[in-house]
Order: structure tokens, then C-alpha cells, then sequence
């Protein structure tokens, strides 16, 4: 029935939303229609970007997360932070998985995730 499935996030700036998913955190752009859209690809994830628009605005809706799984989160923090991404130094230790929040650039909740041990 499905053929594929994205998340869409109403983005601010749009080159600039690009450049902090592309430059940033490393995910590949696949289509972009100018202005009006662009897909960032993540494994097993796709990220669609829309510019905001005058019934359709930039939410920082709290209860919507994007992870991302890492092997190694404390070299992935580094990683980021060396690229300019604010990403703070605070891991949080919650059973088996550790975890660092940080936010884009119109304040959507991201997060990288690394599983200390198999469930």
C-alpha cells in the first residue's frame, strides 16, 4: 500500500535548514523543488523540509523528537560541536540507552542515541 513515508518539518529558512541537516549532521539531500520543498535522507528515514508559510508555521512542538542511533555517542557529540552545532555537553544515562538533546535551527527536538547493551 505504501510506497514510501517522510517526516515533514516547516522550516524558517530553507538553505538554511539544509545546510545545518547536509553540513552538519552529514544526511544527504535528495530532491528539492527550488524553494517549496526538500528531502534529506537519513538511514531508514526521510526528512522533508516546507517553508513556513502564512497558514503554515514552524512549530517547537514538544512532543516530537527525531533520533538518530550512533555506535559511539561521545566521539558523535565531539563530531558535531566540531562542526559548530550546539549541542551542550549534558548525556543523559537512562538505562540502557545514552542520549544527547539538542535542537535545529527553528528548534525542532533532535536527539543521538547510543544502546550501551542489547534489550
Amino acid at each position: 500500500m505504501f510506497k514510501a513515508a517522510n517526516v515533514t518539518l516547516v522550516v524558517s529558512d530553507i538553505d538554511r535548514s539544509i545546510k545545518f541537516y547536509t553540513e552538519g549532521l552529514g544526511l544527504k539531500l535528495g530532491k528539492r523543488n527550488e524553494n517549496y520543498w526538500a528531502e534529506l535522507e537519513a538511514p531508514g528515514l526521510t526528512i522533508g523540509l516546507h517553508p513556513q508559510e502564512a497558514d503554515l508555521k514552524v512549530s517547537k512542538a514538544e512532543s516530537i523528537f527525531i533520533g538518530f542511533s550512533v555506535d559511539e555517542l561521545d566521539s558523535a557529540v565531539t563530531e558535531l560541536k566540531d562542526k559548530g552545532i550546539d549541542i551542550g555537553s549534558r548525556i543523559i544515562e537512562d538505562g540502557p540507552l545514552r542520549i544527547a538533546y539538542f535542537s535545529d535551527p527553528d528548534g525542532y527536538r533532535l536527539y543521538l542515541e547510543q544502546m550501551k547493551k542489547q534489550w
